[in-house]
C-alpha cells in the first residue's frame, strides 16, 4: 500500500536538470541538498520533513565519479537518519558498473564495494537503467531494478529508421543481447557483430578486427550501453563503413564522451548519435549536430510513481522485447 505520508525528491549535485524534470512531470518539488565547504567536503542538509515518507533520491554517479558517489552516500544516511520510511537510490548511470569482476590477478570488484556501500549507507532500493551488466543487482540484498532506455530512445529512432534496410549492430560481442533487443523493438532486417581486441593493460584502447553480418547498403545503427572515450564505438563504424554500409548511426543510454570522445567522434562515418539525459551532456558536445537527445524524465517518473503505488514495472515500463528474450533464456537453462 502507497505511504499516505506521501514521497520526497531529492537530489544532489550530479544531474539537477533531469532531477528537476522528473519533479516537474510529478508535480512535486526536488530538494537540492549539497553544498561545498571551502576545502571541498560535501555538505547535506535536506530542506523539508522526512519522517515516515518515501524519500527517492536523484543522482547519477557520473562524472566526477568519486564526488557524485559521496554525495549519493551522504544523501542517503541523511534521509535514513531523519526516519524516512523507505530511501529508493535513483542511479541512471551506475559508476564502477564496467569493473564488475576479478578479470586479473590483484584487483577488486569495484562495482561490489560500490552497491554494498550504497546498501550500507541506508538505501532501501536501488534503481539503474541500463546497468552495463545484468548480474550486479546480485552484489546486494536489497530490491535493485533495473529499467531500460530503450523505452525512451524507441520512439525517437523509428521516427529516423526504417526496417526494410535496417541493420542493428554490437560494437562487440558482449553487446549481442542488447542489439537483439533493439533489432526486435524496430524490426530489423538483420543484426551484425563487430569483434575487437582490447589491451587489458591499458585504459579505454581497444582494435576492431573483424565482424560477422551483411551490412553492405544498408542502414546500419550500432547500439551500446554507454559511450565513454568513443574508441569502440568509432571502430566499428570505421569498419562497418570499409564493408559498405549505406549510413552509419549510433544509440546509447548514457552519453560521457570522456577523453578524445568529441574529436572521435566528429571526424568519424556516424551520421547521428541517439543518447538520453542519464548524465549531464559534455560542453564539447552540447553543439554537436550529430547528436539527438531523448529525456529520460518521464521513464523515471513513472518508475517512481510504480514503487510509490506498488504497482508492477515489468508490465508497465520494459519493452516486451526484453521480457520475451529473458523468457527464451530461461527457458534454454
Amino acid at each position: 500500500m502507497p505511504n499516505n505520508n506521501g514521497f520526497v525528491l531529492l537530489t544532489g549535485t550530479a544531474n539537477l536538470k533531469l532531477a528537476q524534470d522528473v519533479a516537474k512531470i510529478l508535480g512535486k518539488d526536488v530538494g537540492e541538498t549539497v553544498s561545498v565547504f571551502a576545502d571541498g567536503e560535501k555538505r547535506v542538509i535536506i530542506p523539508e520533513n522526512l519522517r515516515k515518507r518515501d524519500v527517492f533520491i536523484i543522482q547519477p554517479t557520473c562524472p566526477p565519479v568519486d564526488s557524485s558517489i559521496i554525495e549519493l552516500f551522504l544523501i542517503i544516511d541523511a534521509a535514513k537518519r531523519s526516519s524516512a520510511s523507505e530511501v529508493t537510490a535513483i542511479i541512471p548511470y551506475f559508476g564502477y558498473s564496467r569493473q564488475d569482476r576479478k578479470d586479473r590477478p590483484r584487483v577488486p570488484i569495484s562495482s561490489s564495494i560500490i552497491a554494498r556501500l550504497i546498501e550500507y549507507s541506508g538505501a532501501d532500493r536501488i534503481l539503474t537503467i541500463d546497468i552495463h551488466s545484468e548480474q550486479e543487482p546480485g552484489f546486494v540484498e536489497i530490491p535493485w531494478d533495473n529499467l531500460y532506455g530503450s523505452y525512451s530512445l524507441l520512439p525517437e529512432l523509428q521516427k529516423h529508421f526504417k526496417s526494410s534496410n535496417l541493420v542493428i549492430a554490437s560494437p562487440d560481442k558482449g553487446g549481442v543481447p542488447k542489439a537483439t533487443f533493439y533489432a526486435e523493438l524496430l524490426d530489423a532486417e538483420g543484426i551484425a557483430t563487430v569483434f575487437k581486441e582490447r589491451d587489458m593493460d591499458k585504459n579505454n584502447e581497444s582494435e576492431a578486427l573483424d565482424m560477422i553480418g551483411d551490412v553492405k547498403g544498408k542502414d546500419v545503427l550500432i547500439v551500446d550501453d554507454m559511450i565513454d572515450t568513443a574508441g569502440t564505438l568509432c571502430n566499428a563504424a570505421n569498419l562497418i563503413k570499409e564493408r559498405g554500409a549505406k549510413s552509419i548511426s549510433a544509440a546509447s543510454t548514457h552519453g560521457l564522451f570522456s577523453g578524445p570522445a568529441p574529436k572521435r567522434i566528429e571526424e568519424s562515418p556516424i551520421e547521428k548519435i541517439f543518447i538520453t539525459d542519464s548524465v549531464p551532456l559534455r560542453e564539447e558536445m552540447k553543439n554537436s549536430k550529430k547528436l539527438i537527445v531523448t529525456s529520460i524524465a518521464k521513464l523515471l517518473a513513472e518508475a517512481i510513481e510504480c514503487i510509490y503505488d506498488g504497482s508492477s514495472m515489468s508490465e508497465k515500463l520494459i519493452p516486451k522485447a526484453h521480457q520475451t528474450h529473458d523468457d527464451r533464456d530461461l527457458a534454454e537453462v
